[in-house]
């Protein structure tokens, strides 16, 4: 009985409230309404209501510029509509979700625009059972005037790609080396301001990095790792104390030190470079004070003459102010490419006699640099260049020497950094004066262009890292919390 009379007193009660709407409804200022029609000319609002009478509703000759979700929720008595003459752009997907009863549609005289975001517009034009007034494009150029429903989007042109932040971790760093073994990955990061090396390892669970161990040095300005046979290796560099290299200990589930590096003629060490020529390990560590001497490290493994670890092989490019370095092969031969801020970049060439760098060639064109760094798009080799002050370029290798193909403004730049995610290539420019600035390769043009910001502070480097089906880049930060972005899939037309 007592559900009865509930069901009695909601029926009422929506009978009188539908009642209360219908004698409540006022035309809209600029409309002129009859028993069935509501027409509007001029306007620049569509109704949020309607009685439930009305099957026909125009729009014309106005200043609506969007139809978005939701639009239509409460007309589903509507037939007609007609949206004529306004400056509609792009209809937000299941904006017409409720006219259930809808026979005719004119969207004439509108500004549609056939990028993804009208995607789905095609596909429901092609499936709706109303009569559909043609609907053509207003934009881009090369779509200008043709038919929205004649124009299939190809699968996949609509997927574009995001950073997206994933984990801020709370060290400053100059630098960050992703490396791994018992599959498992690591990271270090030289972290000058706690006079450390502090290596973090890969939360699966989790998904995010966490501390592993923490090498403690003097003014700690690089942290590399090298992968040898069954030696898992971290070169350390600092401004004093010398420069060391430390091994991962089973037994004790930690890096201790290993060798203590030669680096007499070492004062200002500024970056770590490892290579690999033919099954020889080699590493150079480029020095950027007046007085020093990039220096050559080969590993030598003698245990009979008490020589296992890394000693020095050659002295490279004097009195210079090196400041990174840079290891490519190209047609068959290596080269070691040298970079400085007092004169243009330098590339020797690795002799097969002697087994020792030649001085081969000079970049021209290029002053300044405080970094450079190789990649490869489409097999063929370039170089990012940063410059501090003026532009940072990007050079191709053709006919045995790189020319310039892009020039890119970088006020207070410290690093352009290339990768690589699913055949999207990027450059990463980081400076200590603004965003981040993302760039995206172009295939048709083949040069890069902007493509997205993101922040870190003081930013010194950006490295991949894929694991888990993911894709990440990790950026140091110089003054602030180094910062862990994830790549992700977006689809625009949804």
């Amino acid at each position: 009985m007592l559900l009865a009379w509930l069901a009695l007193s909601v029926a009422l009660l929506c009978f009188y409230a539908g009642a209360e709407c219908k004698r409540n409804f006022k035309c809209p200022s600029g409309c002129t309404c009859t028993k069935e029609t509501i027409i509007c000319v001029g306007t620049a609002q569509i109704p949020r209501t309607i009685p439930n009478e009305i099957n026909s509703l125009s729009m014309v000759n106005g200043s609506i510029a969007e139809i978005t979700e939701g639009m239509f929720s409460l007309m589903p008595s509507l037939q007609l509509l007609f949206i004529e003459g306004n400056k509609i752009e792009t209809i937000t997907k299941n904006a017409l979700r409720g006219l259930r009863g809808l026979t005719h549609l004119d969207l004439r005289g509108n500004s549609f625009q056939c990028i993804c975001e009208n995607k789905w517009l095609m596909t429901w034009l092609k499936n709706t059972n109303a009569t559909v007034s043609d609907v053509f494009c207003a934009g881009p150029n090369d779509m200008k005037g043709k038919r929205l429903n004649d124009l299939p989007i190809p699968p996949g042109e609509c997927i574009s790609t995001d950073f997206v932040r994933h984990q801020s971790i709370p060290v400053q760093a100059m630098s960050a080396d992703i490396f791994s073994f018992k599959e498992d990955i690591y990271i270090a990061l030289a972290a000058p301001n706690t006079n450390s090396c502090v290596i973090m390892e890969w939360d699966h669970i989790e998904m995010n990095f966490r501390k592993f161990d923490n090498i403690t040095g003097k003014s700690v300005v690089g942290c590399k790792s090298v992968l040898i046979e069954n030696h898992v290796l971290i070169l350390v560099t600092q401004l004093f104390g010398g420069s060391h290299i430390y091994k991962f200990d089973d037994q004790q589930n930690k890096f201790t030190k290993f060798q203590t590096v030669e680096v007499f003629n070492i004062s200002k060490p500024n970056d770590i470079e490892v290579f690999q020529i033919e099954n020889d390990w080699y590493f150079v560590i480029v020095d950027s004070s007046k007085a020093g001497i990039s220096t050559l490290y080969k590993w030598m493994d003698q245990p009979e003459r008490n020589e296992t670890g890394f000693y020095s092989y050659q002295f490279l490019h004097e009195w210079f102010r090196d400041t990174d370095a840079e290891f490519v092969e190209v047609d068959g031969k290596s080269y070691l490419i040298l970079i400085s801020r007092s004169q243009p970049p330098v590339i020797y060439l690795w002799n097969k006699s002697t087994l020792k760098f030649v001085l081969h060639s000079e970049i021209p064109n290029v002053d300044d640099v405080v970094a450079v760094k190789a990649f490869r798009v489409e097999g063929d080799l370039y170089l990012a260049m940063t410059c501090y002050i003026g532009d940072s370029k990007v050079l191709k290798w053709a006919n045995k020497q790189f020319t310039e193909i892009q020039a890119l403004p970088s006020r207070g730049a410290m690093i352009l950094q290339p990768f690589t995610f699913s055949d999207r290539h990027y450059l990463a420019l980081g400076s200590d004066y603004s965003f981040t600035q993302i760039y995206l390769w172009d295939v048709e043009t083949k040069t890069f262009h902007k493509f997205k910001d993101i922040y870190v502070q003081s930013p010194r480097s950006f490295t991949v890292l894929t694991n888990d089906r993911r894709n990440f880049i990790f950026s140091p930060s110089f003054k602030g919390k180094s910062m862990v972005f994830e790549h992700i899939f977006v689809d625009l037309s949804l």
